[in-house]
């Protein structure tokens, strides 16, 4: 403790004086037991999770690229993030609407809906996806031969993978819906991908190939033990929270909220996977490797959003709750403005530094070192309307956030069908920066429409009266 004051008294006054505030409103955080303080809490640990899951990923995919070589790890990663989207939207929305009743159920101590939630929402996750992976085996087995050979296992693998993602999703969402965020997130974002690499240097120490069927395999077993642990592990804790009893059950009000709730979630995971799933429908997995190693290390400076939104959702709230829109628009563009500029500067960085990081991939993936250029003009754009998108879900616009993300999907996959089969990789890069260009201009005409105000990075924060006034004919 001394050495930290003594520390602490050799900063600049300035600096010290800010780092003492931060340090009091951190330990406030950490102590309160107030709604407030618990959500920040929550928002932290899950922020920090996330940034973990990211370096972890980084680092294993960087692993998986090396022990395949480019052709074997882009039939692995085409086909894992087909199981995973897939996986994911088979829950139809459910595991989202956990989120939204498992609270209400809780104040109400409505204990009969919320075992009849928590059961239901797993069955109808399995059997859902179960379904979609059985219709989806037997297209596989007709059309089998139309698709290269090289797909036709790892798919098989991917296939048999989805009912333990569809079961993880809606663990997640238990967990969320009560507040456990290392319950909801290591399992997905750092268990996971950690198992999938173990279990791949395993089975290469084991002396199977080193080729994409035994990272589909590797990638199988570990949702298995991943989704069957945080399973029993949930089952164990919501037995704890809640005691036996009957159950009842009202599908019917609760697929009323989750179909929307799938409508404006999977057009958004759609919209973030769409670019690699159209690579891999037109050009080669070597192509394949090439674009995801480069997206993937792009989306490092996705954090800087996430971090931002994160920041911005309790003030945004707390603005929105006691209706001050001057407040709202002041907060809503400062977070625009703490989006954009770290989002640059994080952005170059990365490009500058994107041969050097590529080339951890393996010799071929340089290469792709100009798509992170492009991909950063598209991200660029997005970071320019700030928090744009939890605004209006904020404003519970949930059907002008579905006509905005299809349109925005409609966009993503049109450009990328076009532009990838004529300019391959450059062309798929330019596509996605494009799809965000007309994400980033929606999401700001849907803002200037909900709100009244110009929401962008540059924008001057004057009030909504100003605004108004300055429109007026």
């Amino acid at each position: 403790m001394a050495v930290c004051q003594s520390a602490g008294r050799m900063l600049p006054p300035a600096l010290r004086d800010h780092l003492s505030i931060v340090f009091e409103r951190l330990a406030v955080i950490v102590s309160g037991a107030d709604s407030r303080s618990l959500a920040q809490r929550v928002a932290i640990i899950a922020f920090a999770i996330r940034t973990l899951s990211a370096a972890i990923a980084f680092v294993s995919q960087i692993e998986l690229a090396r022990l395949m070589g480019e052709f074997e790890y882009g039939v692995f990663i085409f086909v894992w993030v087909m199981a995973i989207l897939f996986g994911n939207l088979s829950c139809l929305g459910l595991h989202s609407a956990v989120i939204r009743f498992l609270p209400e159920y809780h104040t109400t101590s409505a204990l009969a809906e919320i075992r009849g939630l928590t059961t239901t929402a797993r069955i109808f996750a399995l059997v859902s996806a179960s379904t979609l992976a059985a219709g989806a085996a037997v297209g596989l087995w007709l059309f089998g031969l139309d698709i290269e050979n090289y797909y036709i296992v790892p798919l098989y693998l991917g296939l048999c993978a989805l009912p333990m993602i569809a079961l993880g999703d809606v663990m997640d969402g238990t967990a969320r819906a009560h507040a456990w965020p290392i319950a909801a997130l290591s399992p997905t974002f750092i268990v996971r991908p950690l198992l999938i690499l173990a279990f791949m240097l395993g089975a290469i120490h084991a002396g199977l190939p080193h080729d994409a069927i035994t990272a589909m395999a590797a990638a199988l077993a570990a949702t298995y033990v991943t989704a069957l642990g945080q399973f029993l592990a949930m089952v164990w804790r919501l037995g704890r929270q809640y005691a036996t009893g009957p159950m009842r059950i009202e599908l019917g009000r609760w697929l009323r909220v989750s179909v929307p709730i799938f409508l404006v979630d999977g057009f958004g995971f759609l919209l973030t996977n769409a670019d690699v799933v159209i690579v891999g429908l037109y050009l080669k997995p070597d192509d394949v490797a090439v674009y995801f190693a480069a997206a993937k290390t792009m989306a490092l400076v996705h954090f800087v959003m996430f971090a931002v939104k994160a920041a911005a959702g309790p003030r945004l709230s707390g603005a929105m709750a006691v209706r001050d829109l001057d407040q709202l628009t002041e907060i809503a563009i400062e977070s625009a403005r703490w989006s954009f500029w770290p989002s640059l500067a994080i952005g170059c960085t990365v490009v500058l530094a994107g041969p050097l990081l590529l080339s951890l991939f393996g010799p071929a993936f340089p290469a792709g070192a100009p798509l992170m250029a492009i991909l950063l003009i598209g991200i660029l754009a997005k970071a320019f309307v700030g928090p744009a998108e939890t605004l209006l879900t904020m404003a519970g616009r949930q059907k002008l956030c579905v006509a905005l993300y299809a349109v925005a999907l409609a966009a993503n996959v049109a450009l990328n069908a076009t532009l990838v089969p004529l300019f391959g990789l450059t062309g798929a890069a330019s596509a996605t920066a494009g799809a965000m260009f007309v994400e980033a201009i929606i999401l700001y005409v849907g803002v200037r429409h909900t709100f009244g105000f110009t929401l962008f990075a540059f924008a001057g924060g004057r009030s909504i009266s100003d605004e108004k006034e300055a429109i007026r004919p």
